[in-house]
């Protein structure tokens, strides 16, 4: 397991945690009561804290390495049974963009996310999650599967952005997210979005209009990452954690902002302590949003869905 600077004392308790059990291992002395106090003193750091954490320090927790990315969430909520689907039947397959059906529970659910990778090779073919103008096409292509199958859109945003390469743009990067944005605002059938690491700028827009838009307790959504504003800004990154403040772009900010419409608690010390027991929260709540939005009428739900974007940055 790898530590951010600001999770030391988390790693101190565990490795105490461990000497203690190596210790009674070897001398046959009942060790139980010193090691439930460590573990009541780690629930207790962890709680301190997650209490204390600042936007750049969220950031952080989004980018951690061991943090589950969009396939493992699918694969864990749907028990295996998803079914990958490829290609935009135009230019070629998007490696940063994944989707396909997947069974939840009993509901038949149309996944689309962006897929950073787990490891150096991975990351480079998923091109770190940063999808090109086809990756945004097959997901509008996905989407409208599921409309005319009559089933629940939901997507999970996980991009540092949009591939922002020359090729990119000449193949029309701008007109897919924007057409994205207006399909996914009239689409007939219930859209879920869920934040579960980094959401940024259009490249987390191309898949973020829906019906619920949520986000992970520890995750960012914001126009720009804290390091492109200090760039532009200062000529330096050394002014990101200013930045990240100034941008308002953790979950508790953005509901304040009534930007987005909840957000869902991850297991203490964040999802990659436990990304089973993140798998099942959010598995949970998906059902319970789509069994809500599933009582909605169409002619209902769109004009909602519409009503709700439409308000966003309106002052009076």
């Amino acid at each position: 397991m790898d530590y951010l600077d600001f999770e030391q004392p988390v790693k101190d308790i565990l490795d105490q945690i461990e000497k203690v059990r190596e210790l009674g291992g070897e001398s046959d002395v009942d060790m139980s009561d010193k090691i439930k106090e460590l573990e009541k003193k780690l629930v207790k750091t962890r709680k301190d804290i997650s209490k204390n954490l600042s936007a750049w320090q969220r950031v952080q927790l989004s980018r951690h390495p061991q943090r589950p990315y969009t396939l493992a969430y699918i694969e864990a909520m749907t028990d295996g049974q998803f079914i990958e689907l490829h290609g935009d039947r135009n230019v070629k397959d998007d490696k940063a963009m994944v989707g396909g059906w997947g069974l939840l529970g009993d509901e038949a659910v149309m996944f689309i996310g962006q897929q950073k990778g787990i490891n150096t090779k991975m990351r480079q073919f998923r091109n770190f999650g940063m999808a090109n103008p086809e990756g945004y096409r097959k997901a509008l292509r996905l989407m409208r599967m599921a409309e005319k199958f009559n089933r629940p859109v939901v997507t999970l945003i996980d991009t540092p952005g949009a591939f922002p390469g020359l090729e990119a743009e000449e193949r029309g990067q701008g007109e897919a997210i924007a057409r994205n944005i207006f399909e996914m605002s009239k689409l007939k059938v219930p859209i879920i979005c869920v934040v579960i690491g980094e959401g940024a700028s259009g490249g987390a827009l191309g898949i973020g209009v829906g019906d619920k838009v949520l986000m992970l307790e520890n995750t960012w959504y914001s126009v720009i990452s804290p390091e492109s504003c200090s760039s532009i800004l200062w000529r330096s990154w050394d002014y990101k954690q200013q930045a990240a403040e100034a941008l308002k772009l953790t979950a508790d900010d953005m509901l304040g902002n009534k930007l987005i419409d909840g957000i869902i608690k991850e297991p203490l010390g964040g999802a990659h302590t436990d990304p089973e027991a993140m798998f099942d929260i959010l598995k949970s709540e998906l059902l319970k949003h789509i069994a809500k939005l599933k009582e909605l009428e169409v002619d209902k739900m769109i004009p909602k869905r519409m009503a709700k974007f439409e308000k966003m940055g309106v002052t009076k």
